[in-house]
C-alpha cells in the first residue's frame, strides 16, 4: 500500500457549492482543493453545517458542484454527462450512508447485488459474490431478511457489503456510525479498518473525534472552507 501513495486517485480543484432559495444564496462550499492518494484513509470532520457531507457528495459525483472540478485518476468530470457520471460511480466508488439507504422491499442479498445488477445486468449468476460479502460482514444467516427485520447495525453491515460488490477503488462513508450504539459503532469501524488494511481507499465524514482520529489524515471544515 505504501508503494502506491504517490498515485493521485481523487482530487478536488477549487470546489464550490451554492444553493439558491428565492433570492437567498447559501454557500455550502467556498472553494475546496484537496487530494486523496490510493490506499489512504481520510476523515472529513466538522460541525453540523460545516459542509462536510456536501463535500463528500461532490467528491463522489452524487451531486454537481457550482464551480470547480473533481478529478478521478486524472480525469476531469465537470463536463461528464449524467450517464458518464453514473458509469464512473458504479465502477469506481462504493457508498455507505448514515441512514443505510436500503431498499425496504428487497432482501439483504438483493440489496447487496443491486449495484452489480445496475452495472452489468448480472443478478442470479452473481449471487455467490453477494453471499460471500454478507458472510464477510457476519450476516450469513440474514441473507433473505428484509431491512425491517434487521437491527441498525445489521442494516449498516448490509450497506457495507453492497458498497463492496463492484470492487470499488474508493469507499465513501457519510456519518456511518451516527445512528448506532457504541458497541455497534466499534464493529463498523473495525470493518472499515480491516478494509483499509487490505488497501482500500476510504473517505469518511464524521463528527466524532474518536473515529476521525483512527484515520491516517483528517480534513477539518468550517463554514465551507478547510480549517486544518
Amino acid at each position: 500500500m505504501d508503494n502506491n501513495t504517490h498515485i493521485s486517485l481523487l482530487k478536488t480543484r477549487d470546489l464550490s457549492k451554492e444553493y439558491k432559495v428565492g433570492d437567498i444564496i447559501t454557500r455550502a462550499l467556498g472553494g475546496v482543493s484537496i487530494e486523496v492518494h490510493e490506499g489512504e484513509f481520510v476523515a472529513i470532520e466538522g460541525r453540523s453545517g460545516s459542509g462536510k457531507s456536501t463535500l463528500l457528495h461532490m467528491m463522489s459525483l452524487l451531486d454537481r458542484p457550482s464551480g470547480g472540478d473533481v478529478l478521478v485518476e486524472g480525469r476531469e468530470t465537470a463536463r461528464f454527462s449524467r450517464s458518464e457520471r453514473m458509469v464512473l460511480r458504479l465502477s469506481t466508488f462504493g457508498y455507505v450512508f448514515q441512514d443505510y439507504a436500503l431498499i425496504p422491499e428487497l432482501t439483504a442479498l438483493e440489496n447487496v447485488l443491486l449495484p452489480q445488477f445496475m452495472r452489468t445486468g448480472c443478478y442470479r449468476t452473481c449471487s455467490g459474490q453477494g453471499v460471500e460479502l454478507l458472510e464477510r460482514v457476519g450476516l450469513k444467516d440474514r441473507l433473505h431478511n428484509l431491512p425491517s427485520q434487521l437491527s441498525g447495525g445489521e442494516q449498516q453491515r448490509v450497506a457495507i457489503a453492497r458498497a463492496l460488490v463492484n470492487d470499488p477503488k474508493v469507499l465513501f462513508a457519510d456519518e456511518p456510525t451516527a445512528n448506532l450504539d457504541s458497541d455497534t459503532s466499534e464493529t463498523i469501524m473495525g470493518i472499515f479498518e480491516e478494509l483499509h488494511g487490505k488497501g482500500l481507499t476510504l473517505i469518511m465524514v464524521t463528527h466524532e473525534p474518536e473515529f476521525s482520529a483512527r484515520a491516517q489524515r483528517t480534513i477539518r471544515l468550517a463554514d465551507g472552507l478547510i480549517a486544518e
